[in-house]
Parts: structure tokens; C-alpha cells; sequence
């Protein structure tokens, strides 16, 4: 028991409210912390499956460069690579899963398909290069918001856990053990008053 909190009826009453208020947010927060696992969970498999196919990606890239390397040669495909231009289709916001803020990552597609490079003494393996690696991009693009997101949600889900911990090992006994207390002295109390009372009556 809290040695500020006199035993009272009115300070009984108000530490029940806190219990109970400190019951339902538990319940509140457990909840929260189960549907924050589950999206948790879904977003490891997603991003497992993207690591996957990122890999065979760029496998499959790697032999088109080396195929275009033999057709074109090294010092072409590295002339062309410099005329690649730098990526500017990208935006980002964020949104809100159960209270923890996530990134979502926007990008404009619409260019993917179009080469920098001209058609004049290149080859269609490099054709297949530029595409493999395009994809591989916008995959990457995909695993790092799966990825913040999962970091995030594991950061909240901690939070989360603390405090639903706390309150269910040390606010909820604490309130239990006060209610305890308060209630045993007016008992004891009544109990005195009542015997008083009859010994008045007696006499």
C-alpha cells in the first residue's frame, strides 16, 4: 500500500477506479501488442519472399551482363551505364498501424521502360540487362519500406510490451494490495465501532 493514501472510503473508491482503469488498459494494450505481432509476422514472410526473389534476380542479371560484357564490350556497357540518369520518381509518406507510425515508399514507373541509351551500336542483351536490373530496383525499393516497416513495428511492439508489463506487474498488484489494505482497516474499523456501540447500549 501506498503510505500517501489514507485509509478511507473515498480513497477506496478512487483506487478501484484505478484498478480498473488499470485492468482495461492492460486488456487494451495486450490487444494491441497481438495485431501488431500479426501484421509483424506478415511482413517478415513478405520480406523473406522479396529477399528471395531479389537473389534470383540478380542472378539472372549478372548473366545478361556478362553476355552483354562479351556482345558490346566492358567499355561500351560502362559508357552507357554513366548515362543512366538519377533516379528523381521517388516520394515517401507515412501512415499509422494501430498508433505506430510506418514509411510507405511511392515511385513513378512510368519510366522504367524507357533506356537512356540510344540504339545506335548497342545490342538487345543490353536491352535485357536494362531491364533485369530495372526490376531489381523497384524490388529493392519494395524490401527497404518492408523493411523500415518490420523495424518500426518490432520498436513498437516493445513499447507496447513495457507497458502493458508494467501495468500488469507492478500498477495492477499495487492497486490489489492497496484495495487490500484500505478495505482490512475499515473493516477493522466498523468492527470497533460496532463493538463500541454495543458496550454503550449494554451499559
Amino acid at each position: 500500500m501506498d503510505n500517501n493514501v489514507f485509509p478511507t472510503k473515498g480513497n477506496l473508491m478512487a483506487t478501484k477506479n484505478s484498478h480498473k482503469l488499470s485492468q482495461l488498459g492492460f486488456e487494451l494494450l495486450d490487444k494491441k501488442r497481438g495485431i501488431l505481432i500479426n501484421e509483424l509476422m506478415k511482413y517478415l514472410a513478405k520480406a523473406q519472399e522479396i529477399r528471395e526473389n531479389v537473389d534470383g534476380l540478380f542472378k539472372e542479371a549478372y548473366v545478361a551482363l556478362q553476355k552483354a560484357n562479351i556482345v558490346m564490350g566492358i567499355s561500351n556497357i560502362e559508357s552507357c551505364a554513366k548515362s543512366t540518369p538519377v533516379e528523381n520518381g521517388l516520394s515517401q509518406y507515412d501512415k499509422s498501424i494501430m498508433g505506430v507510425v510506418v514509411p510507405v515508399i511511392k515511385f513513378d514507373q512510368t519510366h522504367k521502360i524507357n533506356p537512356s541509351y540510344g540504339l545506335f551500336g548497342t545490342d538487345d542483351s543490353l536491352d535485357n540487362v536494362f531491364c533485369k536490373f530495372n526490376e531489381i530496383k523497384f524490388k529493392l525499393l519494395e524490401l527497404s519500406e518492408i523493411e523500415n516497416t518490420v523495424y518500426k513495428l518490432s520498436y513498437g511492439i516493445s513499447k507496447v510490451s513495457k507497458r502493458a508489463n508494467a501495468l500488469q506487474n507492478i500498477m495492477i498488484p499495487k492497486f490489489e494490495n492497496t484495495i487490500k489494505v484500505i478495505s482490512d482497516v475499515l473493516e477493522e474499523k466498523e468492527r470497533e465501532e460496532f463493538s463500541r456501540l454495543k458496550l454503550l447500549k449494554d451499559e
